[in-house]
């Protein structure tokens, strides 16, 4: 999804894979690599003796191994129904060495490409159909109505965030909540067969959120900006999914003054001006 890391973090990373591998009994296919962001995560598709997979090491530092975010996928596993297509979790084992700890989990292979390589932001038309984008309206229909206890978004930092990322003064207290995958971009959904990869961060969001967030990454091309919100109307074009946008431009902007999303600003801000007009 994002680009190799500086030398040293990929060095590591690729060494502790081959550790995973070995733990799964498991063996790298080819030459293909999917980085995390800043080097976080590396995945890469193994053979294993029950068919091939796909095995994702997740790195932290070590006094931060752990947590909502290292559960995510196992909980997933336990909790979303058949509606929500999803790869599904063979096998897991965490340890720590050095500075770092490490979390591997052995999927089953998708097949399907993501829809963006490189980056979460859409830069062309992809070529999906009408059952891709009705499995895609079910699935967050299914996910926003599983319990959870998980917190993807937090009261507390809208109350913080809002007010000074947006600019206006503004009541930011959440209409509505539901359960989110909380990380929902193109480089996390696969085409032309629906797949909703990356379940770290799942859990209760303002509802809207996911459709909102997908809407924002696709700013950049109008249509399929269009598609999102005709094929999602139901969320969007409520009171609830307005909120839920402007949680996720808060987000943005946010990133944005970190160097990040750069592209993603004047778009953002023109949506903005329209939903607070």
């Amino acid at each position: 999804m994002y680009s190799e890391p500086e030398p040293d973090t990929a060095r590591r990373m690729r060494e502790m894979h081959a550790v995973a591998a070995t733990v799964f009994n498991a063996r790298p296919i080819g030459s293909r690599e999917a980085w995390g962001w800043r080097g976080r995560t590396l995945s890469r598709p193994v053979a294993t003796a029950s068919g091939e997979g796909w095995l994702r090491l997740v790195s932290a530092p070590a006094d931060k191994a752990g947590g909502k975010l290292w559960e995510g996928p196992q909980e997933a596993e336990r909790r979303m129904p058949p509606a929500v297509p999803r790869p599904r979790l063979r096998e897991r084992r965490t340890w720590t060495e050095g500075e770092h700890g490490y979390l591997a989990e052995l999927y089953d292979k998708i097949t399907a490409s993501t829809i963006a390589t490189h980056e979460p932001i859409l830069r062309e038309t992809p070529d999906l159909d009408h059952t891709w984008w009705d499995g895609l309206s079910t699935a967050l229909d299914a996910i926003a109505a599983v319990p959870s206890d998980r917190v993807a978004v937090r009261q507390e930092y809208l109350d913080r965030a809002m007010p000074q990322y947006l600019g206006i003064p503004i009541d930011t207290r959440v209409p509505a909540w539901t359960t989110a995958h909380g990380d929902l971009h193109w480089a996390n959904l696969t085409g032309p067969t629906l797949t909703v990869l990356d379940w770290e961060g799942w859990g209760v969001a303002p509802a809207g959120y996911d459709a909102a967030l997908l809407y924002s990454y696709s700013v950049l091309v109008p249509d399929t900006a269009a598609q999102v919100r005709h094929r999602l109307a139901h969320i969007l074009d409520t009171p609830a999914g307005q909120f839920a946008e402007l949680v996720v431009i808060t987000e943005l902007l946010q990133t944005i003054t970190r160097g990040d999303n750069l592209d993603l600003e004047e778009p953002l801000r023109r949506r903005l001006s329209a939903i607070t007009r």
